[in-house]
């Protein structure tokens, strides 16, 4: 039955829903992400789906997809006045994997051995590429049987940093909420950077989805053209088309949403990062838990550490510098989807939530793009060398 492309979707986009749900009855105590790694797992575990799912939906291949776009649609939320500020974003991102990779070598080298926390560092506070260089290394100097832990915690790490990053940031915006009169100053905000993204190449009656749409692609397969031919990461280019788009006019603002994309895009999305837990068996899972906790739990607390320390150095509130630093534990979409389940479980009306959206989401994009895509890779090429 789970070989129907039709029925392994409605699988998987039933773990999304539900997510969506308990996100959603908790008010964003618990990410949806959340929800939906850990019930993937637990039904890989049990026998409930077959590690082969997203196989068999087209979903994946859709999501694979939908990448690009999204993050050019990404750019095409946040003003440039806007993002200029966010220097500081970067840096708070940078300090937080700082004190990450001292407090590992430090503490769990003692307990693993170097090669054994040099390995999981590059995960930790990354992506897949930092991932990759990682297991490359290791295999190459014959150190496969390891690989399993820098696995697992690229695997976990989201697990863990989901909930911390959304608990943090709520507070912060709760803070930001009550602070702020939504009919008066923050909506004067609003109506600003709606004014800096007014104009538009094309006119109003031809900004149908389907013009849209092809817009989004148009600068997505750009992006990943300009990746493979100057060696920057593709995401990082679908950004920067992204912001460019929108100030010339070429692109509108909430350009997926207003092509009535975004959910089925999103969803999608999230079927393509569930394959990174088909590896983890139970056994595997157990048999190396303890130096995966050690790890996941130093960094993490390093993390934090670098999030209160940049936050006092820039004078931050910290409940916004450590979601930042912590996006180095899942980036994009993460950073996206807890901002939006935060704004929607505070806001009192729908202007309230947009407004609350804008101030969430620049910081911990560009924290969550500064680690996953370009420190993350850095630090493991770095530490690789080591071995």
């Amino acid at each position: 039955m789970l070989n129907e492309p039709i029925v392994a979707s409605v699988v998987v986009l039933a773990l999304v829903m539900i997510g969506e749900v308990i996100s959603i009855v908790s008010r964003a105590r618990v990410p949806m992400l959340f929800v939906v790694f850990l019930g993937y797992l637990l039904s890989l575990w049990a026998g409930i789906i077959p590690t082969n799912l997203t196989d068999k939906t087209p979903l994946t291949v859709f999501g694979g997809l939908m990448i690009a776009p999204l993050i050019v649609h990404m750019g095409t939320l946040i003003p440039l006045k806007t993002l200029k500020a966010q220097y500081k974003s970067v840096i708070i991102a940078i300090i937080g994997i700082i004190f990450a990779t001292i407090l590992i070598l430090a503490i769990a080298t003692p307990i693993l051995g170097y090669k054994t926390a040099a390995s999981g560092i590059g995960p930790l506070t990354g992506g897949i590429i930092a991932f990759v260089i990682t297991s490359e290394k290791l295999k190459a100097i014959g150190m496969t049987s390891i690989i399993v832990i820098p696995a697992l915690i690229l695997a976990l790490q989201s697990i863990l940093g989901l909930p911390l990053a959304s608990n943090f940031l709520r507070k912060y915006g709760v803070k930001l909420r009550d602070s702020h009169n939504i009919d008066g100053e923050a909506a004067n905000e609003v109506a600003a950077a709606a004014a800096e993204t007014s104009k538009s190449w094309i006119p109003e009656k031809y900004a149908t989805s389907a013009v849209l749409i092809f817009q989004l692609f148009l600068g997505g397969a750009i992006a990943v053209l300009l990746g493979k031919w100057t060696g920057i990461h593709y995401s990082l280019w679908s950004l920067v088309i992204g912001f460019i788009g929108i100030k010339i006019g070429f692109y509108r603002e909430n350009m997926m949403q207003r092509a009535n994309a975004f959910g089925i895009a999103n969803a999608a999305l999230i079927v393509v990062l569930l394959p990174s837990l088909n590896s983890v068996t139970f056994d595997v899972f157990l048999r190396n838990l303890p130096a995966v906790l050690l790890i996941l739990a130093v960094g993490a607390f390093g993390i934090i550490i670098g999030g209160i320390v940049g936050s006092k150095i820039f004078k931050w509130d910290k409940f916004l510098g450590i979601p930042v630093a912590l996006t180095a534990l899942f980036g994009f979409p993460g950073d996206y989807m807890i901002c939006q389940e935060i704004s929607r479980s505070l806001a009192r009306n729908k202007k309230e939530e947009e407004w609350l959206f804008s101030q969430l989401l620049t910081p911990l994009l560009i924290g969550g793009f500064t680690t996953v895509t370009v420190a993350s890779v850095v630090l493991a090429s770095v530490l690789m060398k080591t071995l």
